[in-house]
């Protein structure tokens, strides 16, 4: 896809699954991974990826179950948080090995903000430093929930729904399912490029997808909220620097404070609102770019 001229197409096995993605290296450089959300692909960054590969050697993957990247097991436990942040971290380690490096920074949205949210508390060794786009910490955002917010994150309650009624009834017409969750924003579907909304729908075709999607929501609302209430009962805490920005037309700043919940439980955090809606990369690419130079270069 336009955008990606300069990487090469990557799968690395992990597990009984696979990642799959682009990667473009630049020597000497720093590496920065870009993980995407709900319900997307790594082409998210699209409008991003040439420019940061002249400053970065770039991974940008499809999260395990997203795409037609596969999680490394299967079963209850597959999309939890824990697991799919151990796959990416597992698929960083090969790269690692392969061109050079022990450690690398992440620039994440949504759900892959999420994972990336267990990595930075599973295994801090590994990340430098992380930005996270357009999300409140999960906990945070289930207990606050309110009338509002779950009519406009309807899709939070919908798909955490016991398997297969909602695996049923998005696979009936997953085209309309991506247009109806990402057309809500100020600006509808024209933010996104005509090839990567083609993915996007794509991708939802096929039912392991659906499944997986469902799944990590599910997990979302279990045991990944059973480990968030225990690191905080311990009082652990994000140590590795954090950038939070967020769109200042979005649902997360209607109903939320992320700069404050994200204070609460990260050490050194800063951050704002960018005028946007819920999808960053594609809606504000430039004004993206210069608080990812500013944060990570």
């Amino acid at each position: 896809m336009e955008g990606f001229e300069a990487f090469d197409e990557i799968c690395i096995p992990v597990g009984d699954g696979r990642l799959v993605g682009r990667l473009a290296v630049t020597p000497g450089a720093p590496v920065l991974l870009l993980l995407h959300g709900h319900p997307q692909t790594h082409l998210i960054w699209h409008e991003l990826a040439g420019p940061l590969a002249e400053r970065f050697t770039v991974v940008a993957l499809d999260l395990p179950g997203y795409g037609v990247s596969r999680a490394s097991t299967r079963g209850p436990t597959a999309q939890t948080k824990r697991v799919m942040a151990s796959d990416l971290d597992d698929a960083m380690r090969v790269l690692g090995e392969r061109h050079g490096f022990d450690r690398y920074a992440v620039l994440a949205h949504d759900r892959g903000a999420r994972v990336t949210h267990r990595l930075l508390l599973d295994r801090p060794h590994r990340v430098t430093r992380a930005m996270f786009l357009d999300i409140a910490p999960t906990l945070d955002m289930y207990d606050g929930t309110t009338r509002g917010y779950a009519t406009a994150y309807w899709h939070w309650f919908f798909l955490i729904q016991p398997e297969p009624l909602p695996e049923r009834l998005i696979s009936a017409d997953p085209d309309a399912y991506v247009d109806a969750t990402m057309g809500t924003g100020p600006r509808g579907l024209e933010v996104f490029a005509p090839a990567a909304l083609a993915a996007y729908r794509a991708a939802l075709r096929d039912p392991d997808v659906v499944h997986a999607m469902c799944e990590d929501y599910r997990a979302s609302a279990g045991p990944d909220l059973e480990l968030d209430r225990a690191d905080r009962h311990a009082g652990r805490l994000v140590t590795a620097p954090l950038r939070v920005l967020w769109g200042a037309h979005g649902v997360v700043e209607r109903f939320f404070d992320p700069l404050a919940l994200w204070s609460a439980v990260a050490a050194d955090v800063s951050g704002r609102s960018l005028e946007c809606g819920h999808y960053v990369p594609e809606e504000v690419p430039q004004a993206l770019l210069a608080e990812v130079l500013d944060f990570f270069g």
